[in-house]
């Protein structure tokens, strides 16, 4: 068998950057790549793209948990 494995892409798409990546972390039922993540930790708050993380993180739903 012939398995093309290098046109499959495999990971998932974050939340932040909306590209798709291999690793990272979930919260919740999203997905935040690893680059976004370290980002966020070393933006300031008076940087412009703090803003724009706080925008793309209120996407993230808390699930709702049904018994």
């Amino acid at each position: 068998m012939d398995y093309k494995l290098e046109n499959k892409q495999y990971g998932e798409n974050c939340v932040v950057c909306g590209q798709t990546k291999a690793a990272g972390l979930h919260l919740y039922t999203s997905f935040i790549c690893t680059e976004c993540e370290r980002s966020m930790i070393r933006t300031e708050t008076s940087d412009p793209n703090y803003k724009y993380f706080v925008h793309q993180l209120r996407k993230i739903t808390k699930p709702e948990i049904y018994s």
